[in-house]
């Protein structure tokens, strides 16, 4: 969500629609007519159809036959763009990959992106539940996830008020999700003192996620978390195991990056 105080006042506007139609086309897989992208952004149809016809000639959406306008290509390629940034040093994929394999879990790497949460970097293992959600861009949901709350945790309580306010509150995933401020200090503490953040259907119904930092920087987007995902019934009979191998990950994690800036 935008916030209208922090318009710049040097906004240009056509760039700005353009992005707000691109938004509204990608939201609907099933395509959109200029008219109901018209609708749906607030903008007369003159000016839909120029945003659309340049947006389709730079390939960022595509025309079907039947007059409707999906996501193009190069929509696809940013998103590569995107992960190769947020990944970092190629190491760090190599590092999580071979979690996976060896544990058979699906590994992330997160940091503050733009001052939110966010997944930059992932290595999937076949005995973790599938995740759609959880891919590199992720900023959804820092409160119900573990490697969100050891990224929390690297904050004052007053920073982490004011984050839960900026990014909506604490939304409800599951029945299990923690929806007061109180008893998510709690479970932040909790976490700290066992050395390792943990949810248990807290994010999705059956699944598990544990997550110990790789680095507390000064700054905030150099702080860095691994997390691994699971299904809920291995966590409480492998917690220790788990934690062990995610601290031994996350020094691998960041031998690797501080040998990419040597």
């Amino acid at each position: 969500m935008r916030d209208p105080q922090a318009e710049p006042t040097d906004l240009i506007r056509s760039v700005s629609r353009a992005l707000r139609v691109l938004e509204a086309v990608g939201r609907t897989p099933g395509g959109l007519t200029v008219k109901q992208i018209a609708r749906r952004c607030e903008l007369t149809v003159a000016t839909t159809y120029h945003l659309v016809r340049t947006l389709a000639y730079e390939g960022y959406v595509n025309r079907r036959e039947d007059g409707t306008y999906v996501v193009g290509l190069e929509v696809a390629d940013r998103y590569r763009e995107l992960v190769t940034a947020f990944r970092g040093p190629v190491g760090v994929g190599d590092v999580l990959r071979r979690a996976a394999v060896e544990t058979g879990y699906s590994h992330y790497m997160a940091s503050f992106v733009g001052g939110r949460v966010a997944i930059t970097a992932v290595g999937e293992g076949p005995r973790s539940p599938y995740l759609e959600d959880l891919v590199p861009g992720f900023d959804d949901g820092a409160h119900a996830t573990a490697l969100g709350k050891s990224l929390l945790s690297t904050l004052t309580l007053d920073q982490r008020k004011r984050y839960v306010k900026d990014t909506g509150g604490l939304r409800q995933f599951t029945n299990n999700t923690i929806i007061s401020t109180t008893g998510l200090e709690a479970d932040i503490a909790k976490g700290q003192r066992h050395g390792m953040q943990v949810e248990v259907a807290q994010f999705r119904p059956g699944v598990a996620c544990a997550s110990v930092l790789v680095s507390a920087d000064r700054e905030l987007e150099r702080r860095y978390v691994v997390a691994c995902s699971l299904p809920a019934e291995d966590m409480s009979p492998h917690a220790m195991a788990i934690r062990q191998r995610l601290q031994t990950t996350a020094k691998l994690l960041a031998s690797t990056m501080v040998d990419a800036t040597v």
